[in-house]
């Protein structure tokens, strides 16, 4: 079938619970059948027949187009019974993948597959699947195999827990509505006092993150952040169980701990090279950091004179504070000119632009929640894929930002389809949501961009983990610059946002970054470390570490790891977000700050960075770009300055 052919997946209609389980059950279910006939197809070969490579790729196919739907579906449903049913799904499809990585008649024929005649689309498919199948332990003997299997679903079953305790644990706190002196109209409005006069606040990122910036009442921002910073206490038990999880998986196949295991196929190699790359950045940013909040203490101390240091539930209000008063710089203000439905049409016109993409609107197509649009992704006239935006919260959704796949694209078979999930407000933005939505959007071109490739290894944002929010980091750069922001940041009466304006943004932003560096390493070492060491106490080593790394002082009683969702994902390697930004930093030195939209340079960034998704070393993408390998001298600069 050729490109031109093929048709993006059909939905049910949005309160079709039948037809969202019979999607379930064909995507799942037959997905998982048609992966084990493949297997079976494959074991019956010869050894040496070149055929087993693509019926490696024909299952893997089948099990990326059911883990897709099941993840999403297990994030997003709105029904509860329809999540948990993907999420059953989701593990049984997790059992499978074990067994499969574990089979040593599958490795033999594919360890049999003769060189000669690949091209290297072939030759690095067939090397990365026999890493694999190493790394699994396929190797070893049959009570090893047996436990590694049991560990693989065990930490499998634990992530999701862990996941689906911080997304079903959103939590209320309730302040008195004087409490609400300081935020913008619009949020006032959308919080109603009850009969006792006090109003809600969750702890979902709309609510959550104004409140703390603009309120004046100290005593009701420390409750909501102590409510923010205390989600999923039941996750406390779960990670003990699966860092102590992972380390058996690590140990047993050979590696000091699942911080080697993990980093082995990643850019950085091993863990104790995270270990010092987290010091390194800390080190680097340590002068910025302190100068930056010295200053927040010393405008803390005008309202608050005994205060001995910023802690998390004021550095939000005095950050806001020291750009309104210093920089000229008010939030409330610069929201007049982000309306969501402008940013949203401003966000596909921007990257449409940037990267000769069309956008096409399919307001009939079906989807999961009646706030999600949708719209189909051209290049040069051709159909590349289809894009779902779910923008806002709402119960039962996943509560942070990320970009899920639907569909990857396999040239000739399938479009690539991904969904954006975010949790931004509906009527006015902060900036920091634009950007939020700049970056995550990076993703979705990512995946858009790298689905016409044959082998399914290489679709969509398929590099090295460490790299791949490098490029969504680049894109941020797109919502901070004057002349884009002015072609959709628009007050009600059509005025674009001021370029002095915007200057100064840029400067207020730049005034936290050595705190905002600190801030990600601390997040960085909870992650390495917790799953090197595995403390009994995790409580007392995330107290250890904030004193060590954070800019800001933990409140006492909290316990942000329960709800750190990147330990389930990122594991021990939450460090990618600066090792991308070193990166990103670099990528951005290549365009032209005073025109971002020409076309020699993006367009090369598009087809040897984004197109390539896995084809190449994520090294030798960057290469290709920049004509040299990255350094760190863009972002060197851009800390020091």
């Amino acid at each position: 079938m050729t490109q031109d052919a093929l048709a993006p997946l059909a939905l049910p209609a949005v309160d079709d619970r039948d037809g969202w389980r019979a999607l379930l059950e064909t995507r799942s279910t037959g997905g998982l059948e048609a992966a084990r006939a493949l297997a079976d197809g494959l074991r019956a070969l010869e050894p040496g027949d070149p055929a087993a490579l693509q019926r490696w790729n024909d299952l893997f196919v089948e099990l990326s187009n059911a883990f897709a739907v099941c993840s999403l579906l297990a994030q997003v449903h709105p029904h509860a019974p329809l999540r948990e049913a993907a999420e059953a799904s989701e593990q049984e499809l997790h059992r499978f993948r074990t067994a499969l990585l574990l089979d040593a008649s599958v490795f033999e024929r594919l360890a049999a597959v003769p060189t000669e005649g690949l091209d290297d689309g072939g030759r690095r498919v067939l090397a990365d699947a026999l890493r694999d199948f190493r790394r699994s332990g396929v190797d070893r003997d049959e009570t090893t195999r047996a436990r590694l299997t049991e560990l693989s679903e065990r930490a499998s079953d634990l992530a999701q827990t862990f996941s689906r305790n911080i997304r079903d644990g959103a939590a209320v706190t309730r302040v008195p509505a004087a409490a609400l002196t300081g935020l913008p109209a619009d949020y006032v409005a959308a919080h109603p006092a009850d009969a006792e006069g006090r109003v809600a606040i969750t702890t979902d990122y709309p609510d959550t993150h104004p409140f703390l910036a603009f309120s004046t009442d100290r005593e009701a921002r420390h409750a909501v952040a102590r409510t923010f910073f205390t989600l999923a206490p039941n996750n406390d038990v779960v990670l003990r169980e699966l860092f102590d999880v992972r380390h058996e998986q690590a140990t047993t196949l050979g590696f000091p701990g699942w911080p080697d295991l993990d980093a082995e196929v990643k850019m950085i190699g091993t863990g104790e090279a995270i270990g010092e790359f987290v010091d390194r950045i800390a080190a680097d940013a340590l002068a910025a950091s302190d100068r930056d909040v010295a200053v927040l203490l010393e405008r803390a101390r005008r309202d608050h004179p005994e205060l001995e240091q910023v802690d998390v539930a004021d550095s939000r209000h005095y950050g806001e504070l020291v750009r309104r008063e210093q920089y000229d710089v008010d939030a409330q203000a610069v929201r007049e000119y982000f309306d969501f439905t402008r940013v949203r049409q401003g966000l596909l016109e921007v990257t449409g632009r940037l990267f000769g993409l069309t956008y096409t609107a399919v307001p009939d197509a079906p989807t999961w929640h009646e706030e999600v649009s949708v719209h189909d992704v051209s290049l040069d006239g051709q159909l590349l894929g289809r894009v779902y935006l779910d923008l806002h919260p709402r119960p039962g959704k996943y509560n942070h930002a990320a970009q899920f796949d639907l569909v990857s694209g396999v040239a000739g078979r399938q479009l690539p389809e991904g969904v954006l999930v975010c949790n931004v407000g509906r009527g006015r933005m902060e900036h920091s949501e634009v950007v939020t939505l700049f970056h995550e959007f990076g993703h979705l071109m990512h995946h858009v961009l790298a689905g016409r490739h044959p082998w399914v290894r290489f679709s969509g944002v398929a590099t090295e983990w460490d790299f791949v929010e490098a490029p969504s980091q680049m894109l941020e750069e797109w919502a901070w610059d004057a002349d884009v922001l002015a072609t959709f940041a628009t007050d009600d009466a059509g005025t674009p946002i001021p370029a002095a304006l915007v200057e100064r943004m840029r400067a207020a932003e730049e005034f936290g970054k050595g705190y905002y560096a600190r801030t990600q390493m601390f997040y960085a070492a909870v992650s390495y470390q917790f799953h090197r060491d595995r403390p009994a106490d995790l409580g007392a080593r995330l107290h250890e570490l904030s004193q060590q790394y954070a800019a800001f002082a933990a409140l006492p009683g909290t316990h942000f790891h329960t709800g750190f969702g990147h330990l389930g994902g990122y594991t021990s390697a939450y460090y990618t977000y600066m090792w991308s930004l070193v990166i990103a930093k670099d990528l951005f030195s290549a365009f032209d700050a005073d025109d971002l939209f020409a076309p020699d340079v993006a367009t090369r960034y598009r087809d040897t960075v984004l197109a390539a998704g896995g084809s190449k070393d994520a090294a030798d993408l960057v290469a290709d770009f920049l004509g040299r390998p990255y350094d760190a001298r863009a972002f060197r600069a851009w800390l020091e300055g």
